[in-house]
């Protein structure tokens, strides 16, 4: 069975309707809490449901004059649970942490609300954010809506599972490894992690995993990441296209990890969008480069030691913690210990990849999504060695602190098929406007 739709109103759709008067936000809002009602037993998306606050807020929402001015106005938003929501509890994934509600909204909530948008609830994710699946021994495995017995990626999983299913427009969410991008491509969906920096990070740091972390938005359709990140960002020249250019494409499946290879799914998402590109007008070659060695060690390093640092940062008992948490935070306040995460190479040599390169074009996942709950219970090696086989392709990106998009092409054996486009820092509205022409020649094609 699938409870995933594509019939649901995009996120622009709803607050066009909303600003021209042909249907109010509280409808709106109303419909997609019956939604959630009915699906989310199934799908487990959803760690908070604010029913009451959305619909008085969209009530509120209807009764102002301004709606014009809105870019969101009723829109329903959903908020990972490693961001602050006000009346609900912060639990990053954990019963280490305390279920009181929340007497605040963080910035990047702040935004959403003053753009219009309606706060649904807040959405499951693995402790601390830290795996490319969504499941916690605390709070059982969320389901993915093209088929409830797979896991819907990690770790904004919930995100990505209640866009799928129509249970939010929008989802927002955080990335420091494929955390936005590996659901999308696990649910069909568009995952955008911007350039790092340009969007506020959760609790106002200025950092998060030693400048891995970016937050960005999950959505049915690019013209709705954009939007929302232009939100997000406070810059409205975002959600604009940049004018049409040819451009120069690489494309590559190499890795940086022996341990994940592109499955015969994932080559024919790269075929399928290469060739929509082309007819796009752009140049197609291939470029497999090779990853430096330390590329994985360096990055690896600021994950742990990035986990840890939350977790003291957070004021959590480690015996409350998930075993394979604990061995990580062991393995993380080593790294502290010494020094921290040593400088790396690779922001400039993947500069350089871009000399003759304007964007590469790469999966997103090696192969998957796996049975749901398939690794609830798994220790940290087993969980390491299972990721590492799923999710090889993003890390990188991170690391480098580029822009990635990933961008749905289809569907294979039942199963969503994604590519992951990559551009220079600085470059996202130009991503943007590429992922939405391949989005629009794969529909045309369809």
């Amino acid at each position: 069975m699938t409870t995933s739709t594509s019939a649901s109103p995009t996120a622009l759709e709803i607050a066009a309707a909303v600003r021209g008067g042909s249907i109010a936000a509280v409808d709106v809002v109303r419909a997609h809490l019956d939604r959630i009602e009915r699906l989310d037993a199934e799908l487990n998306a959803f760690q908070s449901i604010r029913r009451a606050g959305a619909l008085a807020e969209a009530v509120a929402l209807d009764a102002r004059t301004d709606l014009a001015t809105l870019p969101l106005a009723g829109v329903p938003i959903a908020i990972k649970d490693n961001i602050a929501v006000a009346d609900c509890p912060l639990r990053h994934g954990s019963t280490a942490t305390s279920d009181r509600p929340q007497d605040h909204d963080d910035p990047i909530v702040s935004r959403l609300r003053a753009a219009g948008g309606i706060i649904v609830g807040t959405t499951r994710m693995p402790e601390l954010a830290a795996w490319a699946f969504t499941a916690s021994r605390a709070f059982g495995p969320t389901r993915n809506p093209l088929n409830p017995a797979l896991d819907p990626g990690g770790s904004t999983g919930g995100g990505a599972a209640a866009v799928a299913a129509g249970m939010a427009a929008i989802a927002i969410g955080t990335d420091g490894g494929g955390s936005i991008r590996v659901p999308a491509a696990s649910c069909g969906l568009v995952g955008f992690k911007p350039t790092a920096g340009l969007c506020p990070l959760p609790g106002g740091r200025n950092e998060h995993w030693f400048g891995l972390t970016v937050t960005g938005p999950i959505a049915r359709t690019t013209a709705d990441a954009a939007v929302a990140v232009a939100v997000l960002a406070a810059d409205p020249d975002l959600a604009e296209p940049v004018p049409d250019q040819p451009l120069r494409m690489a494309v590559s499946t190499r890795t940086p990890s022996p341990l994940g290879r592109a499955d015969h799914r994932q080559r024919r998402a790269i075929d399928l969008a290469a060739t929509a590109l082309r007819a796009a007008g752009h140049t197609v070659g291939r470029a497999d480069r090779s990853y430096p060695v330390s590329l994985l060690q360096d990055w690896g390093a600021r994950w742990l030691a990035g986990v840890a640092e939350e977790a003291e940062q957070l004021g959590l008992d480690p015996a409350a913690l998930e075993p394979r948490t604990r061995a990580m935070l062991r393995r993380g306040n080593r790294t502290r210990r010494s020094g921290g995460p040593r400088p790396s190479t690779w922001p400039a040599r993947a500069r350089e990849w871009f000399a003759d390169t304007d964007i590469l074009l790469t999966p997103v996942i090696a192969r998957g999504p796996l049975a749901a709950g398939a690794l609830q219970h798994r220790g940290y090696l087993g969980t390491y060695l299972a990721s590492a086989r799923t999710v090889p392709f993003t890390q990188a990106w991170n690391l480098a602190g580029f822009p990635a998009i990933c961008v749905p092409v289809g569907t294979a054996d039942g199963r969503a098929l994604a590519v992951q486009l990559v551009g220079l820092p600085g470059t996202d509205r130009q991503l943007l406007t590429t992922a939405t022409q391949l989005e629009t020649h794969m529909k045309n094609a369809a």
